[in-house]
């Protein structure tokens, strides 16, 4: 029986290279001259750390991100910003969580999802992914169609197809 996968992972490869473009673009900006800067990956813990003078470059930083993981391919929803905290030297550091993976709560609005739409298929939520089979791979195509277009917090990933 043909089946896929909805999945959302993160290529960390990808990430690192991303991360080291904004390090460099750090490095030559006017604006950043004598501050100290850091951007670290931990692929251990999934996290990005940046640490900077002020608040308004640690946004700029945060935006450099996002535009080089676009230039790389990878979706910005899978950066988790989380708030804005001092350092004991006066600067500024901010944690960045990576998103892998489909929650339990996402997980259910996809089956919800791919139920309203009245196809013979079956959706099944299998850890942190989603498998759906059905007897026509037509029809499963037009569940990637549908997932496609709508809206989720992750940026999904269709793998394993299987006829």
């Amino acid at each position: 029986m043909p089946s896929f996968d909805v999945v959302n992972k993160v290529d960390l490869q990808e990430l690192d290279n991303a991360v080291n473009n904004v390090k460099k673009e750090v490095e030559t900006r006017f604006d950043f001259r004598g501050s100290q800067t850091e951007i670290t990956l931990d692929k251990g813990s999934k996290r990005v750390s940046i640490v900077t003078a002020d608040e308004m470059k640690i946004k700029a930083v945060g935006e450099m991100l996002q535009a080089h993981c676009i230039k790389r391919k990878l979706d910005p929803k899978v950066l988790e910003f989380k708030n804005m905290e001092p350092t004991s030297r006066g600067a500024v550091k901010r944690e960045v969580h990576i998103r892998e993976g489909i929650s339990k709560e996402q997980a259910q609005k996809i089956v919800k999802d791919i139920k309203a739409t009245k196809l013979k298929v079956q959706a099944a939520i299998q850890d942190e992914q989603v498998r759906v089979t059905g007897k026509k791979i037509d029809e499963l195509q037009e569940v990637i169609t549908l997932l496609r277009a709508g809206e989720y917090d992750v940026p999904l990933q269709f793998v394993n197809m299987k006829s």
